[in-house]
């Protein structure tokens, strides 16, 4: 990036670092912080190089890395070369990676003139998302999904320098539609086209452009892309949750992004069938719902788009589902959702607390529960004592974070990680013989800094266990939403 492109960026959010250090001055500077949030950010931005596919670049800080799936695409003669492994094996999976680049974007949006030095690290970890999203979607009328045969990767423990099974490549058209991974794949390029805007003008063009076509797509031709290609993405990632929500949650996300009424027409004509009103609280890879529902409560509360209102009631009711007695917590505090990665429900509703927050504090709003009422202060609250208990205040005294803290997961579910780096023991290490680094009770020779795994069960025990990936598996999707709550945390507390 050249240096006047640089100097644009540095002036823009300098500026919305002023303007939200004015309305946020009543959550500022004034308390002891709980933890290092800053050093908590700088990991939790490091850990997606550890996740990279393709080439590597010179500047690459994980020195346990080498490059990887070069071939990647060459199955159907496309390039597909880098992108993300998902979490701790060597397939990559479309919709997670979309995932994943719409919540680093949206946290570069909402808090990224607070980042400082990590926005650049933040926004290198969104393009090397984005940039494979547009591989993936460089022919028009096809999407592809996922890169790399789950079911013989998961019969093999090798690292990814290593991996010698197929990398077989899988695709949506029209005739095998699939709505969801393409709606999330345009959210994804639409935010990103947003993080891009003023910094790199030529190449957000692009990203929105594509966001609209790949958009268009996934409306025109609709269907659940699980139904095609069951056997290659079930188990790993179903979309249980069908396509409804993806086709509100990208209408958002191009609303934003092009403040075209085409897509405000189209949220009004299609909200309620696509399910803005629907009583459904989890928010993560698969259900988009709550996240439409805040990003376009932001349309009416901030941008006073008067057709929206429905949605501050909408996500209101979110909120009100995560007070004490209306949701599930741990005893030591954790928001519980579901018993596989647990963890990725707690960074995602934390943002959204904060973010919503954010929102409300700017248009002097709160919520009301019943007859309580809950401020912008108190839906902060809620959301620090999760990252906290996350980072280390909970009954183990153990960080979730690994490589934060002193206490943290040393036998992480993740070939990689478990098995000695190419540069310790330069032989390739066959399929099978991977297996005795994943069974051994010895901690990896590798640290993934910045790696979130699963988390506690629902009596607060964690029995670090690489076998047991509900518990110990790291993930992209994980991580993407805590770096913007890390990063309000860091600034909150005079850290950053």
């Amino acid at each position: 990036m050249g240096s006047s492109v640089f100097s644009s960026c540095v002036m823009i959010m300098l500026c919305f670092f002023i303007c939200f250090s004015l309305c946020d001055a009543t959550y500022h500077k004034k308390r002891v912080a709980s933890h290092n949030y800053r050093d908590a950010l700088t990991k939790s931005i490091l850990f997606f190089e550890g996740q990279r596919s393709g080439k590597l670049p010179a500047n690459h800080r994980v020195p346990w890395r080498k490059d990887s799936g070069l071939s990647d695409g060459s199955a159907l003669n496309v390039d597909l070369v880098g992108g993300y492994y998902d979490a701790g094996d060597n397939v990559k999976f479309g919709l997670p990676m979309a995932f994943t680049t719409t919540m680093l974007s949206w946290s570069v949006l909402e808090f990224g003139g607070l980042m400082k030095s990590e926005l650049q690290n933040s926004r290198n970890a969104i393009k090397w998302g984005s940039d494979y999203l547009l591989k993936a979607t460089a022919h028009p009328g096809t999407i592809y999904v996922q890169v790399g045969d789950a079911n013989k990767d998961h019969a093999c423990w090798e690292r990814p320098e290593d991996m010698d099974t197929a990398r077989s490549v899988y695709k949506v058209d029209k005739n095998n539609p699939g709505s969801d991974v393409a709606g999330e794949t345009a959210a994804a390029l639409a935010a990103a086209s947003l993080v891009f805007r003023k910094c790199d003008p030529n190449y957000s063009k692009v990203l929105l452009k594509r966001a609209q076509m790949v958009f268009a797509f996934a409306d025109k031709y609709r269907g659940t892309y699980s139904t095609g290609l069951h056997k290659d993405v079930c188990p790993f990632y179903c979309s249980f949750s069908g396509y409804h929500d993806e086709l509100l949650w990208g209408a958002a996300w191009l609303q934003k992004a092009t403040k075209k009424p085409t897509y405000l027409n189209y949220i009004h004509t299609n909200g309620v069938n696509l399910g803005a009103d629907d009583y459904d609280n989890v928010f993560g890879w698969d259900n988009k719902h709550v996240g439409a529902r805040i990003l376009l409560s932001k349309a009416f509360l901030v941008s006073k788009v008067q057709s929206l209102a429905d949605f501050k009631g909408h996500a209101d009711s979110f909120i009100c589902s995560l007070m004490p007695g209306s949701s599930k917590y741990t005893p030591g505090g954790l928001l519980y959702k579901l018993s596989d990665s647990n963890m990725q429900y707690v960074t995602s509703t934390s943002f959204l607390l904060l973010t919503y927050a954010k929102y409300l504090t700017k248009s002097h709003k709160v919520v009301t529960c019943g007859g309580t009422t809950f401020s912008p202060r108190k839906i902060r609250t809620l959301a620090k004592k999760q990252v906290d208990y996350l980072l280390g205040n909970n009954p183990l005294k153990m960080s979730y974070m690994v490589g934060y803290g002193n206490k943290y997961p040393q036998r992480i579910h993740h070939r990689g990680a478990s098995i000695p780096s190419k540069s310790s023991h330069p032989e390739k290490i066959q399929c099978s013989a991977g297996f005795s680094f994943l069974n051994t009770n010895s901690p990896n020779p590798n640290v993934h800094v910045g790696a979130i795994v699963g988390g506690p069960d629902l009596r607060d025990q964690f029995p670090d266990i690489r076998t047991d990936y509900e518990q110990s598996e790291p993930s992209t999707y994980m991580n993407a939403p805590l770096v913007g709550s890390l990063a309000y945390l860091a600034h909150s507390f005079g850290q950053l």
